[in-house]
């Protein structure tokens, strides 16, 4: 199960307390109460691992270590172990409290969530001249709190996107060898897929309906994962009864969740061209020709009509090793 979404209710650990100590020696018996160790903090940092999140699934609220409080003999508190949480690179991380929103978008990239407490300090670091004696010390503060929400938006290459059953999950295996699950019914994908060709990331994302931007079906759980595609592979059934319908369709949701997605570099394909005859097949290139749309007729089955798709894929790769 991906785990794409999750809020999280953070605590630093609090500083620790200084003591209140006098030097055991005779006739030297002086202030030693060191201080208190600070509090721990919370750190996210960005890791090539989209199921990172996970992890949390179970566990929504996170406490570091508080430090510990200080002794006597000038013995300083041992400060409480950051805390660092590994979470996907294109995780969009919200302060739910003030709406300020942080981005990791490189492995390792750090952010700091939560800070913690300071020690206080011990009753040695209050002597002098009037206070050879002195009986107070400091506790220390309390360690940030905050509420943070994740939101991963898959960063690939390549978007698979259409209507369900077009046949996305089929051309993903051929392609990469993945394992997305395949069946003749609506929605066998319920969460995005990824794959690799030759360093070419490919997303599955499950199908889109008719209102997806208005959250309708798998709604737009799944259409943010598509902002973040470089290119979109637009899948559109040979068996379907009007292909130019289905197009339209999947652009309408698209603009009305973002405009940007529409702009997109998009290569259309005719699936399944296997199931249907050469007649129809041209009879529906014809159609989407009328609105403007160049498709490419493929089949898995079908050598040839891959090698096609290869080819924009490779296409693809060359430009970014340009880059």
């Amino acid at each position: 199960m991906l785990v794409d979404d999750i809020t999280l209710s953070l605590t630093a650990g609090n500083g620790g307390k200084g003591a209140t100590a006098f030097n055991k020696i005779r006739l030297n018996r002086g202030p030693t109460g060191g201080d208190g160790g600070m509090g721990g903090s919370i750190f996210f940092e960005g890791v090539q691992n989209i199921n990172a999140l996970l992890q949390f699934s179970g566990r929504k609220e996170i406490k570091a270590e508080d430090g510990r409080d200080g002794r006597g003999q000038f013995l300083d508190g041992r400060r409480g172990e950051d805390l660092v949480l590994k979470i996907p690179v294109g995780t969009a991380i919200t302060n739910i409290a003030t709406g300020f929103t942080q981005e990791l978008t490189e492995p390792g990239q750090r952010i700091l969530a939560v800070g913690g407490g300071v020690g206080g300090r011990g009753n040695f670091k209050f002597r002098g001249p009037a206070n050879t004696t002195p009986m107070e010390h400091e506790d220390g503060t309390a360690g940030d709190m905050a509420q943070f929400h994740l939101e991963l938006k898959l960063i690939a290459d390549v978007g698979l996107i259409g209507l369900p059953n077009a046949g996305k999950s089929s051309l993903l295996n051929t392609l990469t060898r993945a394992h997305s699950k395949v069946a003749n019914y609506a929605f066998t994908t319920l969460e995005p897929h990824l794959g690799d060709y030759y360093g070419i990331i490919l997303a599955d994302v499950p199908g889109l309906i008719e209102g997806a931007s208005e959250g309708k079906g798998l709604g737009v759980k799944f259409l943010r994962h598509v902002e973040r595609t470089k290119t979109l592979f637009h899948l559109i059934s040979a068996e379907s009864d009007d292909p130019a319908r289905d197009y339209k369709l999947i652009r309408k949701e698209l603009k009305a969740y973002n405009p940007v997605l529409i702009e997109k570099p998009e290569h259309v394909f005719l699936t399944k061209a296997d199931n249907v005859s050469k007649e129809d097949i041209a009879a529906k290139l014809k159609a989407l020709k009328k609105v403007k749309v160049i498709a490419t007729p493929i089949s898995i089955l079908d050598d040839e009509a891959m090698k096609e798709v290869q080819k924009i894929l490779n296409s693809i790769k060359d430009k970014r090793e340009q880059q």
